[in-house]
C-alpha cells in the first residue's frame, strides 16, 4: 500500500491552500451555495458546485502544452 501526503490549510475566510506530494493548489469560494474554484500548479483549472440532493457539477481544463 503505497503512503500519501495531503494537508489543507484555511488562510482566509473561503479560501484554502492544498498541498500535496507533487503539487499544490489554491482554492476559493464554495459557500452555502457558490461554485469553487481551484488553481492547481500543474495548470488545472476546476470549477465545482454543488446541487440539491445527491448531486454535483463539475468542469476541468488543463492548460496545453505548446510543441517545439
Amino acid at each position: 500500500m503505497p503512503l500519501t501526503f495531503r494537508k489543507s490549510f484555511r488562510i482566509l475566510p473561503g479560501v484554502r491552500l492544498n498541498i500535496n506530494r507533487r503539487s499544490w493548489s489554491l482554492t476559493t469560494g464554495g459557500g452555502s451555495h457558490g461554485p469553487r474554484h481551484t488553481h492547481s500548479s500543474t495548470g488545472r483549472r476546476t470549477t465545482s458546485m454543488d446541487l440539491p440532493g445527491p448531486f454535483g457539477w463539475r468542469k476541468t481544463t488543463t492548460k496545453r502544452r505548446r510543441n517545439r
